[in-house]
């Protein structure tokens, strides 16, 4: 049984490689900035990023770094300091663990500490390397990118990180141009 899960896991590699070596879309500049350095593939983080903040504008999908995530509910503002202002009143009203922020929807209670300041959390840099922080962490545990995903997530795993691997595969399927789905039912 593990030897087919590596297999599985070595093929769904080979396939992310193979397709980012011709994506159908390039993530902007600041994507590429942040992940490439860190060994993560900039499709990847910017998958990551269309999946937990991703908002319709001019019919495109696109990743909003001023969103919030309140107790389930999404909030996408106009401004930094108008997403500062929001975040800090729903720490206060929900609990920092109800609360996600930025490109990346980091959890403010699991992860505010990566930040010098809770509104750090929504500079879409600071945010972005977080992301990628905590990508890197859930890749040391083994598995693909889509894998990864799951557990950036949800490390605890369960449904949750199922279906938002699924959600993930298809934005990373939308960026590279290659159904990944076929590769991780």
């Amino acid at each position: 049984m593990a030897a087919s899960l590596i297999k599985r896991a070595a093929a769904a590699n080979l396939v992310l490689i193979g397709a980012l070596a011709q994506a159908a879309e390039i993530p902007p500049p600041a994507y590429q900035l942040i992940a490439l350095p860190h060994g993560v593939p900039s499709e990847v983080l910017y998958s990551v990023a269309l999946q937990e903040s991703g908002t319709r504008i001019r019919g495109q999908l696109v990743p909003w770094p001023w969103t919030l995530n309140v107790a389930g509910a999404g909030y996408r503002f106009a401004t930094r300091d108008d997403a500062c202002r929001a975040l800090t009143v729903a720490i206060q009203v929900a609990g920092a663990k109800r609360v996600d922020a930025g490109l990346g929807q980091i959890n403010i209670g699991w992860n505010g500490h990566r930040f010098a300041t809770t509104c750090d959390s929504l500079d879409p840099y600071q945010n972005l390397m977080a992301v990628v922080n905590i990508l890197n962490e859930q890749r040391a545990e083994g598995g693909d990118w889509i894998t990864v995903a799951g557990r950036y997530h949800r490390p605890a795993g369960g449904q949750a990180a199922a279906n938002y691997r699924k959600a993930f595969a298809k934005h990373l399927s939308r960026v590279t141009g290659i159904n990944l789905l076929a590769a991780n039912p």
